[in-house]
């Protein structure tokens, strides 16, 4: 084998790879030393303000302390996402959302934090009277317009410190809310009843619960029938809750958090849970804290999607077809069949019922359904050879929202499959041959009043909702 003797230009080469391994190794150093300096460096600590409301017209009376979190890093050029807590501060957010930011974990949020309100006695021998069950356990839009209403417009008012000024985001997308325990079941409701058929300004998408409410005090128990029931809503959300929590008179609040997380999956919604075997207390939510935060604004500013649906529903309606405005009133809507229905012989067929909504006929028209508008009922009636009806019963159960006395059952209409379709407050609920709500679809405007099948096909459903609204979906 050859043998060759190194070249001056080796040997230069060389020299170059020893000086460039020293000055790499040098600059890595410098780099090391540059990122360690840079973890020392302080985190961006934000302010936090205290403050107190008392020109409540939602919880009149009310007296409540509530604390604004400005990020150091907020800038009034835009409008800040939002995190709002019931209970004031919790699980040391403010620290959390201090080293979030600064990472990049979660967007530039401000923090508003609230108590309940409490209507001050007229004198020391009398008791203040404290209205947290009232505002959080009670479900309904009341807290939700409190919110929007009252509270975060007053917060807009406030400046920073150093002058900015304060906006916040309107969107769904930006906007988080959380709670423990009735505090819990407060933040969901807002944002269950702020993402009904179209979006509204001012709904949250982004729920924290701990140790949730969801049982018998003020009807939060209902939400896991609703979930699988509704058509889904855009929410992201996050559950914890431990096996020693609360078992009292009111429901067990392990179970009710457990059929929460089954709920929200089978309906198709974007849902995290951590259990652990805690009690009702803080604790365990303390030391999650950020990472759900960090989960609840993952992939931020994408938005949040809502899920399928059960199985009944994705039958009924087209995946993706939202409510439009109809350009024209199809025959009959807007004119509840109150009177009389006539059948396949002209036969008028009629209900002596004191608040009668409206009338249809089955499919087969063997059957008249007639909807009691002062109640939660429809009532079946079986047609007689001679049109008259007999067998009268209570048949259909319908659900009724928690600020109102009945369900304001309105017109009623049959699909080809046997379905009964009801206007009612919630929307319309759509209910099996057994008498049983399978489906509740939100319909624009809040409740409504009317619901027909139209089209060249009778696929297209119209309703009319609140002020002679129309609407229309394929189904």
């Amino acid at each position: 084998m050859k043998r060759f003797k190194m070249s001056a230009f080796a040997s230069a080469s060389r020299l170059l790879i020893r000086i460039g391994a020293v000055w790499l190794i040098g600059l890595g150093s410098v780099m090391v030393a540059d990122s360690a300096a840079a973890a020392d460096a302080p985190t961006p600590k934000g302010e936090v303000q205290h403050h107190v409301f008392d020109q409540s017209k939602v919880f009149p009376g009310t007296t409540r302390d509530y604390w604004i979190y400005i990020p150091k890093q907020y800038d009034p050029a835009k409008p800040a996402c939002l995190y709002v807590n019931q209970d004031g501060i919790q699980n040391k957010a403010p620290e959390v959302f201090d080293d979030l930011i600064s990472k990049g974990e979660m967007p530039i949020v401000i923090g508003v934090f609230i108590t309940p309100g409490k209507v001050k006695a007229r004198s020391d021998e009398a008791l203040d009277r404290f209205n947290r069950s009232y505002e959080y356990d009670g479900l309904g839009a009341a807290y939700l317009r409190f919110l929007n209403q009252e509270i975060l417009p007053e917060v807009e008012r406030k400046t920073a410190a150093d002058g900015r000024a304060l906006r916040i985001s309107t969107k769904g997308d930006d906007r988080a809310i959380g709670g423990s325990s009735s505090g819990a079941v407060c933040a969901f409701t807002a944002a269950w009843e702020g993402t009904v058929a179209r979006e509204l300004p001012g709904s949250f998408h982004r729920v924290f619960s701990t140790i949730g409410t969801y049982v018998g005090l003020r009807g939060g128990n209902v939400y896991p029938t609703l979930i699988r029931k509704y058509e889904p809503k855009p929410l992201r959300v996050f559950l914890q809750d431990g096996s020693s929590d609360l078992n009292i008179y009111g429901g067990d609040w392990w179970m009710a958090n457990q059929e929460m997380e089954r709920a929200l999956t089978f309906a198709g919604y974007e849902v995290q849970h951590d259990w652990g075997d805690g009690g009702h207390n803080g604790q365990h939510a303390g030391r999650i804290f950020p990472d759900a935060m960090r989960w609840l604004w993952k992939d931020w500013p994408n938005a949040i999607k809502a899920g399928q649906g059960s199985a009944q529903l994705q039958e009924i309606v087209v995946p993706g077809e939202g409510w439009a405005e109809a350009a024209d009133k199809p025959a009959g809507l807007g004119q509840p069949r109150k009177d009389a229905v006539a059948n396949h012989k002209g036969v008028r067929l009629s209900v002596d019922l004191k608040n009668l909504g409206g009338l249809t006929l089955s499919p087969d028209q063997s059957l008249v359904y007639a909807a009691d508008a002062g109640s939660r009922w429809v009532y079946s009636y079986q047609v007689q050879p001679d049109g008259a009806l007999k067998h009268g019963q209570k048949y259909y159960h319908l659900h009724v929202p928690d600020d109102a006395d009945d369900a304001g059952a309105g017109g009623l209409c049959v699909d080809r499959d046997g379905r009964l379709y009801v206007a009612t407050r919630m929307g319309i609920q759509v209910c099996d041959q057994a008498g049983r709500v399978n489906v509740i679809i939100p319909t624009p405007q809040g409740g409504a009043t009317d619901v027909v099948f139209g089209g060249p096909d009778r696929s297209v459903l119209y309703v009319e909702s609140g002020g002679g609204k129309i609407g229309r979906a394929h189904v």
